[in-house]
């Protein structure tokens, strides 16, 4: 995300310098183009893999920097927040072993990862989202410390005017802001590299488009996020508001968000993108150093990195971006797809990587014009309803027919797979292994995605087993899964653990125990309200919010109990909530250690304890009850732990 040399401070006068480089870099762009100075004839494929790292506890480990110190390895490098790693592959020509060397490369720099990660109690995980994420892992503190982050997060938060909202409504609905573009860091993905011709970039670049909803559908990941179920690739739905800069008014005027699939196919050459990047988004950060004139570099005959051009590309997030590097001197195009989640295991990356590839070899030789026989908003849609649906989606395809996404797949889509990739000379056991996976899944039906859900309602309907739990076994079981090597479609589901330890980790912080189903009341309501709360949900306590969701006081049964008792000095009128609230309840953060907890409510006498997060903002109780299962549950797996010994 970024670049690695971006300025912390961008003024208005480093802005408009930054816009002449970036001006001047389309120009040269433009004469390379003209002058045929970009490669041509060869094929190359290259990839981003994306990870996480988490602790024992199966928690985000931030530790991503000294990994990289002990690594000492030019392929690794940081992201965005602490607690993820990404590894770029070397780019290899698109012929005969390379998605050998890929996966045995891709598996080579996973395993030195792994290696140093293990010296610090902690693991590498391939998901497209973590489970066990939680809203307190995304501040600032657990952002990578480097300039060019922090000059992007105060750059996007600045132009955005306020803070970030998310809304995805699947299973579960998900409302939730956020002050700094950390939510981005909740997404890992297995970025697809594929260089083409000058000459048929938009023709290529419109095929990447149409293929990109049908290789999604059958590589979904990402069915989670914050503890809830959501789209099957929820990523897609996080990236594009987590990093929405527009302000509330130029969203009404219907200004481009920084994420988008595009609105149409591209017409004309590379410099379509390119110029429409420039049109439609302003600068949000430049060099730190003065930008190389590309055009003095042309007329000295040397090749330009366009460093502005490719700079301001990296801050606008096309699912299929265009991008231009030198490789051994030689300039080149190439599209990058980044809508692939990582994992669920290489093998399973490896054969969407293959699928993706042999359809935009085999279908380039079936259709010339994709763009002549597909509607573009058919391909946009196809592009959502595969990111929320998976292989339920319905897609309509070619020539306006409507297919279900497993049917499209296995009829018509990886026939032409194997096709481009018979086309490219790739060895043959590697075409069969990698598209009899994609096969096998798509035919179980059983992508990442649906494992994730099958996984979470076999646990609920084999115990009234509490989230963090059943989120926690589940990260576990893919960990573990992974190591097997084995893909996706063959996993049992997931099980909650019965180990002692396993239950001790999952209830170590107040945020682990507390009960998220919540009922409130405001000050202004009636009392009546409170105590039928409290009769119709068997509950104790009703916590009292303002408008904003902050708390404000916290209404017992006791109290009703005692309003009632002594009488009321009011009771031939309406009797408020605030008039029999405790006004400056205790409370404690998610982050409070359950033992802590437990002292704070014994000390103040308190058989509730409101946990409240940003902004005093209520999150969840604690109460006795909590307590008292937990403890069941803790006593009951201990002493079946120590009758087996």
């Amino acid at each position: 995300m970024g670049d690695s040399h971006v300025a912390t401070h961008l003024d208005e006068g480093r802005r408009r310098a930054f816009t002449r480089a970036l001006l001047e870099d389309i120009y040269s762009l433009e004469q390379l183009l003209e002058e045929g100075k970009i490669e041509t004839g060869i094929r190359r494929i290259g990839a981003e893999q994306e990870m996480f790292l988490i602790d024992r506890g199966m928690r985000p480990a931030p530790i991503a920097t000294d990994i990289l110190t002990d690594a000492k390895d030019d392929r690794l490098t940081t992201e965005l927040a602490r607690f993820n790693l990404e590894a770029n592959l070397a780019p290899r020509v698109f012929e005969g072993s390379c998605l050998k060397l890929m996966r045995t490369e891709l598996e080579e720099v996973l395993e030195l990862a792994r290696s140093h990660a293990r010296h610090h109690r902690s693991e590498v995980l391939l998901a497209g989202i973590l489970p066990t994420l939680r809203k307190q892992d995304l501040g600032l503190d657990n952002m990578t410390p480097n300039p060019r982050y922090y000059a992007l997060n105060n750059a996007m938060v600045s132009e955005r005017g306020g803070d970030f909202d998310v809304e995805i409504k699947g299973l579960d609905e998900l409302r939730t802001s956020h002050s700094n573009v950390m939510l981005e860091s909740c997404n890992t993905s297995f970025q697809l590299h594929l260089q083409v011709d000058p000459a048929e970039f938009a023709s290529m670049y419109n095929l990447a488009q149409a293929i990109t909803a049908p290789v999604l559908a059958a590589a979904v990941n990402s069915p989670t996020l914050l503890r809830h179920r959501l789209w099957a690739e929820t990523r897609v739905a996080l990236f594009e508001t987590s990093v929405d800069t527009r302000s509330l008014a130029h969203r009404e005027t219907g200004h481009r968000p920084r994420v988008l699939f595009g609105d149409g196919w591209v017409r004309g050459s590379v410099l379509e993108l390119y110029r429409d990047n420039i049109s439609h988004f302003r600068v949000v950060i430049a060099g730190d150093d003065e930008p190389e004139s590309s055009a003095d570099l042309l007329a000295q005959g040397q090749l330009p990195k366009l460093s502005a051009l490719c700079l301001h590309s990296g801050t606008i997030y096309r699912w299929n971006r265009v991008c231009y590097g030198l490789h051994d001197g030689v300039a080149h195009l190439r599209i990058e797809n980044r809508v692939l989640p990582s994992g669920p295991t290489v093998l399973d990356e490896m054969a969407n990587a293959a699928f993706f590839f042999g359809l935009m070899m085999g279908l380039s030789q079936q259709v010339e014009r994709i763009d002549r026989v597909m509607k573009f908003d058919d391909a946009k849609e196809n592009f959502f309803s595969a990111s929320r649906h998976g292989l339920a989606a319905q897609l309509r395809w070619i020539g306006g027919r409507c297919y279900p996404a497993s049917a499209l797949v296995l009829k018509e889509l990886l026939p032409a797979a194997r096709s481009g990739l018979e086309r490219m000379s790739i060895d043959s056991e590697d075409i069969d292994l990698y598209l009899g996976v994609m096969q096998e899944r798509v035919e179980a039906e059983r992508t990442g995605s649906q494992w994730v859900f099958d996984s979470l309602a076999e646990m609920t309907a084999h115990g009234q087993h509490p989230t963090e739990v059943q989120f926690r076994a589940l990260t576990d079981a893919m960990l573990r899964q992974q190591s097997t090597g084995e893909p996706v479609h063959t996993w049992p589901l997931a099980t909650v653990s019965e180990a002692a330890e396993s239950w001790r980790q999952s209830f170590a912080t107040a945020g682990q125990v507390m009960s998220t189903r919540l009922f409130s009341v405001r000050p202004e309501d009636i009392v009546d309200l409170a105590a039928n709360l409290m009769d119709w949900h068997q509950v104790r306590h009703v916590p009292v919010e303002d408008g904003t969701g902050r708390l404000v006081g916290l209404v017992s049964h006791r109290a009703i109990l005692r309003m009632f008792a002594r009488g009321h000095p009011n009771r031939q009128k309406e009797v408020l909530v605030r008039n029999v609230m405790r006004h400056d309840p205790v409370t404690a953060s998610v982050e409070t250690p359950t033992i802590e907890a437990m002292r704070i409510m014994r000390e103040h006498r308190v058989s509730c304890l409101p946990i409240i997060g940003d902004k005093n903002r209520l999150v969840g109780l604690v109460t006795e009850r909590d307590l008292m299962m937990v403890a069941a549950r803790l006593l009951e797996r201990f002493l079946a732990t120590d009758e087996n010994q």
